[in-house]
């Protein structure tokens, strides 16, 4: 009996080392599984050190971030992205709002700042017009859609649902701020406003929105034609506009909108992949630097105190995911050429990601996938998130790196949100780049999140860093498994983004 005991023993000692070797063998010698928690700390604190000032698109904050990111590279052995420059200019504009603004619809009178916002438009006196419902006011003649084909909206008011059709979130949004005010003016009306209707609060859109806004230059540099803008109303007068009968009265006054050249920049290289069959496929990965600045800018609470939005979260934590990535992959190459590619102006409208996009420093048909990180925190630091999981089939990959630290993963967390058209990965997307983003580990926006989320109090004191740690090798070795792969990732059959990655790649 002692014999077999011992016998016992001796077998699972057997299996426990053997199991631990498997574990070893799992996780091969690679610079990820080394990363040093103190130096990712170190980056922390001054990447969303007060010295910043909440890297605010434009401000001496995210200049020096900017010029932080390109040595980093720099050091790496990293190839400028622009030549013989790390940095890629964003020509923008600032778009101050209005000093004073009114609206008007029958009875009901809304000021600028409190249920109205104007974000664009020049000055416009006291003006009374009748006020039409227009559905999206949107024109698109590619798919036969033109909210305007049977109405009149000749000196009239326009009102309209938020976004354009099939995109009623951000992204949509803001390609209405673009647009919606010309199509609206073509037609002779002479003021447009869009019903609020995000999943996120007024206050907040309102704060970030209501003063100084940034603008790509092209799409706002002359100006908007008629005011344009928000109006925060209740479901009940919502219904009352746009199932009236008769144009109802109204009245729209508003300031001018002063405007003046603003410069920001994207930091980028680039790294030679090992592979020279596939050395010409580039994944570009991505992380905005930038966050919302300090005190009114930013939108939320703050105290004479504390009054700067460090954004730690949001998004020092996925520009340090970056870094730690470029570091590694400079230390043992992927098959596949990577970009590394931090953009500016996130906060504002994915400004930097959009122009990227829209003037590519690598040929768009031989960039294979984006992997961004970004987030707007976490609640739960033994799991990691994405937007856009089970679209573009990098999901054994997502898993390997998850089951480092067995993480949970949360795929597509709050829904309702509509968090992959509000990240970077959505600029990618749009012209068919298949793209994802990982990020901290959330499944609501619940209190955890926010009481971080845009606020004074995500600052460095605030962060868990043994799990800053696991995440930036997780989204490192999933990286890694991505550009590694034999096959190109792709759409899943039927997103929404397929069309434009057939049409990209000539599939």
């Amino acid at each position: 009996m002692r014999n077999a005991f011992l016998l016992m023993l001796a077998f699972l000692a057997y299996s426990l080392t053997t199991s631990a070797q498997v574990m070893a063998d799992e996780q091969p010698d690679l610079p990820e599984f080394s990363l040093n928690q103190a130096q990712l700390q170190g980056q922390m604190y001054w990447l969303a050190s007060d010295y910043l000032a909440g890297r605010r698109t434009g401000s001496p904050g995210n200049e020096i971030a900017a010029e932080y990111i390109a040595s980093q590279l720099r050091g790496f052995g990293y190839e400028p992205i622009n030549g013989d420059s790390y940095f890629q200019d964003v020509p923008m504009v600032s778009i101050k709002g209005p000093t004073r603004a009114s609206l008007k619809i029958d009875k009901t009178a809304y000021e600028h700042g409190e249920d109205l916002l104007i974000m664009r438009g020049p000055a416009l006196g006291n003006t009374k017009a009748k006020v039409v419902y227009a559905g999206y006011g949107w024109v698109d003649e590619e798919n036969d859609h033109d909210d305007y084909a049977n109405l009149d909206v000749e000196g009239k008011i326009v009102v309209t649902r938020p976004g354009i059709p099939g995109e009623p979130g951000q992204s949509g949004i803001f390609k209405g701020v673009r647009s919606k005010a010309e199509i609206a003016a073509e037609r002779g009306a002479v003021a447009v406003f869009e019903f609020y209707q995000l999943p996120f609060p007024w206050s907040a859109f309102k704060g970030y929105f209501g003063g100084d806004r940034l603008s790509l230059a092209g799409d706002d540099d002359e100006g908007s034609p008629i005011p344009y803008g928000f109006l925060n109303i209740n479901e009940t007068t919502i219904g009352n506009i746009t199932t009236a009968i008769k144009p109802l009265k109204g009245e729209v006054m508003s300031g001018g909108m002063d405007q003046t050249p603003v410069n920001s920049r994207n930091i980028g290289g680039i790294l030679r992949g090992s592979d020279p069959e596939l050395a010409d496929e580039y994944m570009i990965m991505t992380a905005h630097m930038d966050h919302v600045g300090v005190g009114e800018q930013g939108g939320g609470a703050y105290t004479e105190q504390d009054s700067i939005f460090n954004g730690s979260r949001d998004n020092a934590f996925g520009t340090i995911a970056l870094l730690s990535a470029a570091r590694c992959f400079a230390e043992k190459t992927p098959r596949r050429s990577i970009i590394i590619l931090a953009v500016t102006g996130e906060e504002l409208g994915l400004l930097g990601s959009q122009y990227y996009a829209n003037n590519p420093l690598v040929p768009l048909d031989q960039t294979v996938y984006n992997f961004n990180v970004d987030g707007a925190g976490y609640n739960d630091v033994n799991a990691i998130s994405t937007f856009g999981g089970g679209r573009t089939g990098v999901e054994a990959e997502v898993q390997a790196a998850a089951d480092l630290f067995d993480f949970k993963i949360y795929n597509n967390p709050a829904p309702e949100q509509g968090l992959y058209d509000r990240s970077d990965n959505v600029s990618f997307a749009q012209k068919g780049i298949p793209a994802i983003t990982f990020t901290e580990g959330f499944d609501d926006f619940d209190d955890d999140i926010m009481q971080y989320y845009h606020q004074v109090t995500d600052n460095p004191n605030s962060i868990d860093y043994e799990y800053l740690r696991k995440f930036c090798v997780a989204y490192t070795y999933a990286a890694r498994l991505i550009a590694d792969r034999d096959e190109r990732p792709f759409w899943i059959e039927g997103d929404k983004y397929e069309e434009a990655g057939l049409e990209l790649y000539n599939r």
